[in-house]
C-alpha cells in the first residue's frame, strides 16, 4: 500500500497569509529567501513579479498566428514601415509594463483663445503662428512646478524629480508619429517655444530629427486638437511617468452669476503611472492645469 505524501509545512505570519490571499498566491509554490525558512512579504511580491513577467514575455514572444483573411473576401497587404514597426514595439512595451490611469478634465480657456489670436495679430510681421502647444507648455510648467512627482522617473524603487522642463509634443508624419523635445520650457518665452515648435515640427514631417532632438524629455503632450476628439488615453513613454492628451476645444453653455454664457472649453487627458502617483494627485495637477489655463495670468507670475 502507498504511503500518502504530506506537503512540507509552509511558516509564515498571518499578515504574509492575508497578502497571498488577496494576490491569489499559494504560498506552498513560493521560494524562501529568508534564513529561518519564514516566508515574507517580499517573498510573495518577487514571486508575483516573476510570474508577471514570465507572461509579458511570453506575450510578447509567441508569434500571433495569422489568419486567412482572403476567404472571407478581397483582401490588400500592406506592410509596416520600420518607424511604425519600432514604434509599435515600444507602445506594446509601455502599454503593458506601465499601470496607466487616466484622469479627464475641462480647462475654460475663453480668454486664452482671445489672448492667442491678439498675439497672432501683433506678430503676424514676424511669420511666427501661435498655436495652443506653446500656451500649454507654459501651464504645464506652472502645474508641474507645484505636483512634481509628474516630471519624474522611476529608477526601481526611486523616483527621481526633475527640476528641468523637457517636453516631448507628439508630431504626426508620414512616417508616423514622432515626439520631438523642446528643452527648458520654463526659461523661454512664448515667442521661442512658438517659433521652437514650428521649426522642430518641419524637421519632423521632413524625416530630419536627429536622435538628440527626441531625448531626455520629462513630460509629453499629446495634442488631437487640430484633428478632432474630446478625451482619449495616451500611452506613456517609458522613463516619464505622465502624458498630457488634449482634445479639440468646443463651445459649451456655462451657468455663471444667473447667466447662460458661452465658453469655450478644452478637454485634457492625463494619463499617469500609478506606480509612481495616485488619483488624488492627478485630480490636483489636472485642477491646477485648468486654472492656470483660464487664468493665464499665473502663468506669468
Amino acid at each position: 500500500m502507498d504511503m500518502l505524501k504530506t506537503a512540507p509545512p509552509v511558516y509564515a505570519s498571518p499578515g504574509v497569509h492575508k497578502l497571498a490571499r488577496e494576490l491569489g498566491v499559494a504560498l506552498a509554490q513560493v521560494p524562501v529567501s529568508a534564513a529561518h525558512g519564514r516566508i515574507t512579504a517580499d517573498d510573495v511580491r518577487s514571486y508575483v513579479k516573476r510570474r508577471l513577467q514570465g507572461a509579458t514575455l511570453r506575450a510578447t514572444t509567441v508569434p500571433e498566428k495569422t489568419a486567412d483573411f482572403a476567404k472571407f473576401g478581397p483582401i490588400e497587404h500592406h506592410a509596416l514601415s520600420r518607424l511604425r514597426q519600432r514604434s509599435g514595439a515600444a507602445l506594446q512595451h509601455n502599454w503593458t509594463q506601465i499601470p496607466h490611469v487616466t484622469n479627464h478634465a475641462d480647462a475654460d480657456i475663453t480668454e486664452l483663445e482671445a489672448f492667442r489670436l491678439t498675439l497672432n495679430q501683433e506678430h503676424g510681421h514676424t511669420g511666427v503662428k501661435f498655436t495652443l502647444l506653446s500656451l500649454i507648455m507654459k501651464a504645464c510648467v506652472v502645474a508641474l512646478k507645484k505636483h512634481p512627482h509628474f516630471n519624474a522617473s522611476l529608477a526601481g524603487e526611486t523616483l527621481v524629480l526633475k527640476r528641468y522642463y523637457h517636453f516631448g509634443f507628439a508630431t504626426d508624419t508620414h512616417h508616423g508619429l514622432l515626439v520631438p523635445v523642446i528643452r527648458n520650457a520654463d526659461q523661454k518665452g512664448l515667442l521661442d517655444l512658438a517659433r521652437e515648435a514650428a521649426a522642430l515640427a518641419v524637421k519632423a514631417r521632413d524625416g530630419k530629427l536627429a536622435p538628440q532632438d527626441m531625448a531626455g524629455g520629462s513630460f509629453t503632450i499629446s495634442s488631437l486638437g487640430g484633428i478632432g476628439g474630446t478625451y482619449f488615453t495616451p500611452i506613456i513613454n517609458a522613463r516619464e511617468v505622465a502624458i498630457l492628451g488634449v482634445g479639440q476645444c468646443h463651445t459649451q453653455v456655462v451657468w455663471q452669476e444667473g447667466q447662460a454664457l458661452p465658453r469655450l472649453i478644452l478637454p485634457l487627458s492625463l494619463s499617469w503611472d500609478h506606480r509612481a502617483v495616485d488619483g488624488a494627485a492627478a485630480a490636483h495637477f489636472n485642477v491646477c492645469l485648468a486654472q492656470t489655463l483660464a487664468d493665464f495670468r499665473l502663468a506669468l507670475l
